[in-house]
C-alpha cells in the first residue's frame, strides 16, 4: 500500500496569499467555502502508518504536522513518525522548513547532488546537525530504499528522474541569463514511490512535457503533477508580474503545450493537480477552469487530501 496525505497544494506564498488583495485571495480570508486555504506544496507518504516520508519541506511545514495528525509524536519525550525528508529541488519554497527540523530530532534527508550543494553552500541550513540529520545523495534514474532514521525498511522507495526547470529565485542574480535547467539536469526532479507493486509521481515543478517524461507516466495510476498556472500569461494578464508562466519554470494547464493537452492520451488513471499558485482560477470551486480541469479528467489537490493504492 501507497498512502499519500496532502500537506499543501498551493504554490509559494500559499493561499491566500500573505500580502494579496486579490478577489479570490480575500474569499480565502473570508472562509468562503469555494475558495479553500491552501498551505505551499508538499506531501507526506507511508506504506505502514507508522513512518513517513515528507516529500519538500514548505516554509509551512511545522503548520502542516500539527494539522495531521499521522505526523504527530507517538512515544517519549520527544519523537516522531517523520523517517525523513526528500527535495525534488533548492528553491525557498520547497526548503525552508528544514529549519523546522533543526530539534536534534534523527530522521534522514535525501536529494540529489546539485540541490544538496545549495543547501551545502548556505550555513543556515547548518542548524540542522548533520550528526542527527545526515545528508545523502541518491541517484537519478535508480531505485533505493526510503529508510527510517535507524537504518530499517520503511517498505517504499523512490527513484527521482530530471525534469525541465529553472534555477532556484536566489540563484538567479549568478546564473548570467542562463535561467533554465536542462531536462537531464539534476536540479529539478520528479519523484516516483514504489511500495514494490503500485507506483505514484510527484511532480511538483515541470517547465514542459518531454517525450520521455510522457512515456514514464503512460498509464500511471496516480500522478500529482504541477498545477502552478492555468494560462502561461496568467500573472502579466492579472497585473501580478512581468514573469510568464514558461519564465517561472512552470508548465501551465491551457494551451497547445499545457498539461491539459499532454495528457490527453497518456492514460493516466488519476491525475492532480498541485502546486497551485493564487492567481490560478482553478483553487475556486466554482470558477470555469475548475469545470474544464474536472472535464479533462483532472483533480485539483486540497490539505488534507488523502490518496491510497492498494
Amino acid at each position: 500500500m501507497i498512502r499519500a496525505v496532502v500537506l499543501g497544494a498551493a504554490a509559494g506564498g500559499g493561499f491566500p496569499q500573505w500580502n494579496s488583495n486579490a478577489p479570490a485571495c480575500n474569499r480565502a480570508r473570508a472562509g468562503d467555502p469555494a475558495a479553500l486555504p491552501r498551505h505551499q506544496a508538499s506531501i507526506a507518504v507511508s506504506a505502514d502508518n507508522r513512518s513517513w516520508y515528507v516529500l519538500n519541506a514548505s516554509p509551512d511545514l511545522r503548520q502542516q504536522i500539527a494539522e495531521n495528525r499521522c505526523l504527530h509524536p507517538r512515544e517519549g519525550l520527544r519523537s516522531t513518525p517523520i523517517s525523513g525528508v526528500l527535495l525534488t529541488g533548492g528553491e525557498v519554497d520547497t526548503v525552508t522548513g528544514l529549519l523546522t527540523l533543526r530539534e536534534r530530532q534523527p530522521l534522514r534527508l535525501l536529494a540529489t547532488a546539485e540541490v544538496h550543494a545549495l543547501l551545502d553552500a548556505n550555513p543556515i541550513f547548518e542548524a540542522l546537525n548533520r550528526d542527527t540529520v545526515p545528508r545523502e545523495v541518491v541517484p537519478l534514474h535508480s531505485w533505493f530504499p526510503l529508510r527510517d532514521a535507524d537504518g530499517g525498511e520503511t517498505g517504499l522507495s523512490a527513484m527521482l528522474f530530471p525534469v525541465p526547470g529553472k534555477v532556484p529565485l536566489y540563484m538567479e542574480p549568478a546564473a548570467d541569463g542562463t535561467l533554465a535547467l536542462d531536462a537531464e539536469d539534476g536540479g529539478t526532479v520528479g519523484v516516483a514511490i514504489s511500495d514494490g507493486r503500485e507506483r505514484m509521481f510527484y511532480i511538483p515543478g515541470c517547465a514542459a512535457m518531454t517525450p520521455a517524461l510522457s512515456e514514464r507516466l503512460r498509464n500511471a495510476r496516480l500522478v500529482l503533477f504541477d498545477g502552478t498556472l492555468w494560462r502561461d500569461d496568467e500573472m502579466i494578464r492579472a497585473g501580478l508580474g512581468p514573469k510568464t508562466g514558461q519564465r517561472m519554470g512552470h508548465i501551465s494547464a491551457e494551451g497547445p503545450a499545457g498539461s491539459l493537452r499532454a495528457f490527453a492520451e497518456l492514460g493516466v488513471a488519476r491525475k492532480v493537480f498541485i502546486h497551485i499558485n493564487n492567481s490560478n482560477p482553478v483553487l475556486l470551486d466554482d470558477s470555469p477552469e475548475r469545470a474544464a480541469a474536472l472535464a479533462a479528467g483532472w483533480e485539483v489537490a486540497h490539505d488534507g487530501m488523502e490518496l491510497t493504492l492498494e
